[in-house]
């Protein structure tokens, strides 16, 4: 009956998510500040329309907060679904080979921003919701909590969650935020990385300067920069600041072993990206760089003059964007005062250096052997026809450690995007079929985990 439904439904349902992919909330651009509260606004109608009640949007520091619920029986279990509205930005604009904000299909997939990360994956649980409500099949009660900040840090979150903790009381978080192994292959996350994001400012001389003139005497910040970068890797791959590593998490074997049991091609992988061979830390495979292992890296970098033609400068300053995703049982806070302490103390007397937190997160890792995991590998078995893996992932969502801190709750990672989805990046889609079919084996999960 529920593909039934799915299936009768399925042009309404990509046209009202059409609708929310063409507003651009971008979370970390002020300008579309708007657009993020039209989005907030957006999934609040449709909560409404899909039988919620008590929904409201929760005003916060800074963008709002959606929030509905369904309750059907106290006596019932209750899941408290997560999600976010926002979205990245869409730069650089000219390698989107359509508008980023007018999804469009194309080979099963929609292109837009947001389409996977995470505007589609929250859409599923509204349609979920909905089928259940209209087929009379919800088996338990069900919360949604819905943010705009997921993309610049969820700032305002953590005050919310302390302060709503009554609102917020539930059995097991539900998220959809994260990918699968592939359509043949299903798999459910177990494990997230942490993430300590920072800016650095290496500063030279007092303004820009003639190369011809000053070159060779006055120290070039970029110069700088690009060398205390260089020094935070040594040649095996590992980072190369003190303390670093003191907390991680030494994995048996076994653990290893059984990571590595998921199907995984190199050549695929190296071939989807158009590398021609992978790197990373010494002694470790990719599934493992990617998924237990801490790494940094720059995601941006400037300084300079950078507009068309020439100009012979000698900039004044030279300016880093840098990530570093952390395991269990490394500290965010920990490991950016590790970082700021280092990078410091490895600047020559030439230039001074300022280091800026932005945002961070904690790793987390969640039960295999709990009631919600077992009911997700049951959905999984009765809609797929197979088991899923568990895996664990590069990625961040500070909230699931946030929500067993202050709530005590485990967090349910059931995502159906893929790693080849380009999210965060130019070109990011979501195939038409995850979303489909996500829907259903998110009807099946609310269904046992009841049962349960």
């Amino acid at each position: 009956m529920i593909q039934e439904y799915i299936l009768a439904n399925q042009q309404r349902f990509l046209d009202e998510l059409f609708e929310l992919l063409r507003i651009p909330s971008v979370s970390a651009d002020s300008r579309h500040k708007a657009d993020v509260r039209q989005a907030a606004e957006y999934i609040l109608k449709k909560l409404k329309e899909a039988g919620a009640d008590s929904v409201e949007l929760c005003e916060t520091k800074g963008h709002p907060i959606v929030f509905g619920e369904k309750k059907i029986n106290a006596t019932l279990p209750t899941v408290l679904v997560y999600g976010h509205y926002d979205v990245q930005p869409p730069d650089p604009l000219e390698l989107w080979a359509s508008p980023p904000f007018e999804p469009v299909i194309k080979d099963g997939k929609i292109f837009a921003r947001g389409s996977c990360d995470d505007k589609g994956q929250v859409y599923m649980h509204l349609k979920a919701f909905e089928a259940m409500m209209k087929l009379n099949q919800l088996p338990c009660n069900i919360k949604f909590m819905i943010e705009g900040e997921e993309e610049v840090g969820s700032d305002n979150l953590g005050t919310f969650v302390k302060e709503n903790k009554e609102k917020l009381k539930a059995d097991v978080i539900l998220i959809s935020d994260t990918s699968l192994i592939s359509l043949d292959c299903p798999s459910i996350t177990t494990g997230l990385r942490g993430l300590s994001y920072l800016e650095v400012e290496v500063t030279g001389p007092n303004r820009d300067l003639h190369s011809g003139v000053y070159g060779g005497a006055v120290a070039n910040p970029i110069n700088v920069l690009a060398e205390m970068i260089t020094s935070l890797h040594d040649e095996n791959g590992r980072v190369m600041i003190p303390g670093f590593y003191d907390k991680v998490a030494s994995l048996s074997d076994e653990e290893r072993k059984k990571i590595n049991s998921a199907p995984f091609n190199l050549s695929d992988y190296k071939h989807d990206l158009n590398i021609d061979e992978v790197q990373g830390e010494q002694g470790y495979t990719t599934i493992e760089r990617t998924g237990i292992r801490p790494t940094l890296d720059v995601n941006g970098i400037w300084g300079g003059y950078t507009g068309e033609g020439a100009k012979t400068v000698l900039p004044s300053k030279a300016h880093a964007k840098i990530s570093m995703r952390l395991v269990p049982h490394q500290n965010s806070d920990e490991v950016t005062k590790l970082f700021t302490k280092h990078f410091l103390s490895i600047a020559p007397k030439s230039v001074k250096v300022k280091v800026t937190s932005h945002h961070g997160g904690q790793p987390a890792v969640t039960p295999t052997d709990s009631k919600a995991f077992k009911a997700a590998s049951k959905a999984f078995e009765e809609v797929w026809g197979k088991a899923p893996i568990p895996t664990r992932d590069g990625g961040s969502i500070p909230i699931v450690s946030l929500f067993k801190k202050e709530l005590g709750l485990d967090t349910v990672l059931m995502g159906f995007g893929l790693d080849s989805d380009a999210i965060h990046s130019p070109n990011e889609h979501y195939g038409v079929k995850n979303f489909l079919i996500g829907i259903e084996t998110i009807v099946a999960f609310h269904k046992h985990f009841a049962q349960g």
